[in-house]
């Protein structure tokens, strides 16, 4: 049966290391952006709702570039990634951090829009049809106390560029057992992954699944997160510029304590994504095969 289903979209996020505001770089062949793409495949995939987390000074060339053009196809909010979530007791210490807390607050922002099923996506993330559709069922039948990631193959997902923040997964019959935040490079003909915050690099293989940020969750993960905000806050206030509240680590703690059971859902879906200004190419070149193909229009919103 098919239900209410909102795609949170994270976009608050600078692009540091790409250089810019990587969610408004053209790369469809008529300047469509990575973020058309994975609402485009959501609509089709029955979501309902749009939740865009941005940052407020943002809000005005978010919503005519991007917001305005898809206001037609679907119901579409906004939430502010700020510090009006955080306890009271630590405001004055988030507000020395330079950079975002991390995902799982950005997640939190959106508490106040989303009563329902919900998936979670990156803005600069491509991630495909197969993967949406493989979304938007498991929430039409989303079991209590189960939330879901979409996992793609770590040699599918690597910049060829430099290192990226993958989610390493350790997965045993389709059941997330545990997920460790890594950073992961390609050397040569081999995957080195280090966990955040430690030097011990370890050789992964190429077919071991990491989560993109595609994940599936229940409202009730907004409870999960305002406690573990609580305690990641007051665990890391005196060195917060060196720590972010990740989604994976919140994932990983529900493991632990056995509060959750997480399925990982496989895909068909190819990812693409630009951590870096180099990977655009690729990035461009691949849209551009699909819509030859014909698994997109051209311009995306023609038929839609």
């Amino acid at each position: 049966m098919k239900k209410d289903k909102t795609l949170l979209i994270m976009a608050a996020g600078m692009g540091s290391r790409f250089g810019g505001l990587k969610q408004l770089e053209p790369v469809g062949p008529n300047g469509e952006f990575i973020i058309d793409y994975s609402i485009y495949d959501a609509v089709r995939s029955d979501f309902t709702k749009v939740v865009f987390i941005i940052k407020e000074e943002i809000y005005d060339i978010f919503r005519e570039t991007i917001g305005k053009r898809i206001e037609a196809h679907i119901k579409v909010e906004y939430a502010f990634q700020n510090d009006d979530y955080i306890p009271s007791k630590f405001k004055d210490i988030v507000k020395k951090r330079t950079k975002p807390l991390g995902t799982a607050y950005a997640i939190y922002c959106a508490k106040d829009k989303i009563n329902e099923p919900f998936a979670v996506i990156n803005a600069d993330d491509y991630y495909g049809k197969d993967a949406f559709l493989k979304a938007s069922n498991y929430l039409d039948n989303i079991i209590y106390n189960h939330y879901g990631i979409v996992g793609y193959i770590v040699g599918n997902t690597l910049s060829l560029n430099g290192a990226a923040k993958r989610g390493v997964m350790e997965v045993s019959n389709n059941k997330l057992s545990k997920i460790t935040e890594s950073s992961i490079v390609r050397k040569k003909d081999k995957i080195i992954a280090s966990p955040l915050h430690s030097s011990n690099g370890k050789e992964i293989d190429n077919n071991t699944l990491v989560c993109m940020n595609l994940l599936l969750f229940s409202p009730d993960i907004f409870e999960i997160l305002k406690d573990e905000l609580f305690l990641f806050l007051s665990i890391y206030k005196k060195d917060i510029e060196n720590y972010e509240f990740q989604i994976p680590d919140v994932l990983d703690t529900c493991l632990k304590k056995n509060i959750k059971t997480i399925d990982v859902i496989d895909t068909t879906s190819t990812w693409y994504g630009m951590t870096y200004k180099e990977d655009k190419p690729l990035v461009v070149n691949a849209l551009r095969d699909m819509t030859d193909e014909g698994l997109y229009p051209q311009p995306l919103w023609k038929n839609i």
